[in-house]
């Protein structure tokens, strides 16, 4: 199991820009796939996490609105559309899976938590700034 990240750069603040995190080894369609972000000087935290297709879709408080997360199954990747970016979205972004997810809504949201995720991306880094 692979994932790779890529699309990030530099952006100007109130910018949009597309995460892409492409999976090999299994199917993106089979598994629910979580976004995470770290910003310099702080800890990572969740930010994003989307369930196979029949399951719901759950964003930080920090991006809901602003943050889309979507998959193409022919691609075998999946997105994460950012809008209306700030500074303060500044952090190198990272995609995890897990074989024992399908869906993000396990009792206590331990999807929230890195640590239970088993596959990752090596990050890809998104610089809002004018």
């Amino acid at each position: 199991v692979q994932l790779v990240e890529s699309g990030g750069g530099l952006v100007q603040p109130g910018g949009s820009v597309r995460l892409s995190c492409t999976g090999s080894g299994f199917s993106v369609d089979d598994y629910a796939i979580g976004w995470f972000r770290q910003a310099p000087g702080k800890e990572r935290e969740w930010t994003a996490c989307i369930s196979t297709r029949s399951g719901p879709t759950y964003y930080s408080d920090s991006v809901k609105g602003r943050f889309t997360a979507s998959r193409d199954s022919a691609k075998n990747t999946v997105y994460l559309q950012m809008t209306t970016l700030k500074a303060e979205d500044t952090a190198v972004y990272y995609c995890a899976a897990d074989l024992e997810r399908v869906y993000c809504s396990e009792s206590g949201l331990k999807f929230r938590r890195g640590s239970t995720w088993s596959y990752w991306g090596q990050g890809t880094r998104v610089t809002v700034s004018s």
